[in-house]
């Protein structure tokens, strides 16, 4: 039986956002809702949207989660928070009463963090669930549609889906073809060097290398129809969307882990909630075994930042971080020590350790780390060239080969978006590979 009840979450919500306004913390509007473990896993499904669009991989990645749960064998997240103003957060019935407070805490660090941090300008928090209202609705009109149907659509979200993430990382607004052959010609005529003067690079397409697959597909796909070409649109705005959150990951749940400790303090409970919450928070925070744990590490950091520099520091890293520059800032020997950082591989007769953090390796051990955060450990695509109607596409080799058996089945799903064919190439074993 509970031992709370919805009077309760609002006592406890108005003193949070109390203790938070006086620390100077500026967060959207939070708009709880309270479901049961079976609504959690949905929205756990559905990336926490409630008007998502409907695709067999959600219903896949909800069958597994329910399993998986069901024999004990993975638990649900204690928060699950959406950026948009206002956010929306969802309390998991079961959850005991400090675990609520808790969460509460933790949401507001969120939204804070959304509304505050650089990398998520570009995310439109106001219109957010508008936006994916539009998507569902559009997609569901072309389910419907007789000339069409869920078939088709999935095979289009299918192939999309397969590359989702070769967008644009950094939140800039694509700049169309015709416009980039402008600005070069204008850079041409006002050039006094004479082998810029002769480029042949105008009449092709495109002109610079392109990192947005989704977005050179959906602009000279012209064999595309137009229900196709606004279903890629779909999966290329919401792949926007998320990612200033891949990004993230370390620095916001750091960040959100770190106000809520401070919470949790300054509402000076008894012991009864009190020893509950040290042990949840310090089973978040605990480092994992071979891999990275966010909250652990982003929490190391922000507790840094404040007690060397004070909380405006922390205000200001929270403010101009993602991941990447974050790390690249401020990891130095001494963490990656106290972290017990260190590289390894896996090698044909197991894995191996490579780099320990000391002297002469720690700054290895972070450069490794910084490439498996954020979207680094997303393989990037460029488009080099269309050949005949043939698209040519090049990975942009940074010494991780990649796997062979799914980068085909990839290609095989980019064949579907481009019709003209597809010549993708990569680097395996210091060697030039095409698919």
């Amino acid at each position: 039986m509970s031992d709370w009840n919805f009077s309760d979450l609002e006592k406890w919500d108005e003193k949070i956002c109390k203790i938070c306004e006086d620390f100077g913390l500026d967060w959207f509007p939070i708009i709880y809702e309270v479901v049961d473990y079976f609504e959690m896993m949905g929205h756990m499904a559905y990336h926490g949207m409630p008007s998502h669009y409907k695709h067999w991989s959600y219903g896949k990645s909800f069958e597994r989660t329910h399993q998986m749960y069901n024999l004990g064998m993975e638990g649900l997240p204690y928060e699950l928070i959406i950026n948009s103003n206002p956010s929306i957060a969802y309390l998991m019935r079961e959850n005991p009463l400090y675990l609520q407070v808790l969460i509460m805490a933790h949401c507001v660090g969120h939204s804070d963090f959304f509304k505050n941090n650089r990398i998520f300008s570009t995310t439109h928090p106001n219109s957010a669930i508008m936006k994916f209202k539009s998507a569902r609705d559009r997609v569901r009109k072309y389910i419907e549609d007789p000339n069409i149907g869920v078939e088709k659509v999935e095979e289009i979200l299918d192939a999309a889906h397969s590359i989702r993430f070769q967008t644009d990382r950094n939140g800039n607004d694509r700049i169309c073809h015709a416009k980039i052959k402008s600005n070069m010609i204008d850079k041409i005529n006002s050039s006094q060097d004479k082998n810029i003067k002769h480029s042949d690079r105008l009449n092709k397409i495109p002109i610079i290398p392109d990192s947005d697959l989704l977005g050179f597909i959906v602009e000279h796909g012209n064999h595309l129809e137009e229900w196709e070409r606004d279903l890629i649109e779909i999966v290329r705005e919401e792949s926007n969307y998320f990612i200033p959150q891949i990004k993230t990951k370390i620095m916001n749940e750091g960040w959100a882990s770190f106000w809520h400790y401070k919470i949790m303090h300054e509402l000076d409970l008894d012991s009864s909630l009190h020893i509950p919450f040290l042990k949840s928070h310090n089973q978040v925070i605990r480092p994992h075994i071979g891999a990275i744990n966010p909250y652990h590490l982003g929490f190391h950091l922000f507790k840094k930042i404040e007690e060397n520099e004070g909380l405006d520091e922390c205000f200001f890293n929270r403010e101009v971080h993602d991941d990447e520059s974050a790390l690249r800032c401020l990891i130095d020997r001494q963490d990656c020590e106290d972290l017990n950082l260190f590289s390894y591989s896996q090698k044909k007769k197991g894995i191996t350790i490579d780099e320990v953090s000391d002297e002469d390796g720690w700054k290895v051990v972070r450069n490794d780390l910084l490439g498996n955060v954020g979207t680094n450990s997303i393989p990037r695509i460029l488009v080099k060239d269309v050949e005949e109607g043939c698209l040519i596409i090049e990975h942009d080799h940074d010494g991780r080969d990649l796997d062979l058996n799914y980068a085909e089945a990839v290609v095989n799903h980019v064949l579907r978006l481009w019709k003209g064919g597809v010549r993708f190439f990569t680097i395996i074993e210091d060697e030039v590979w095409e698919i």
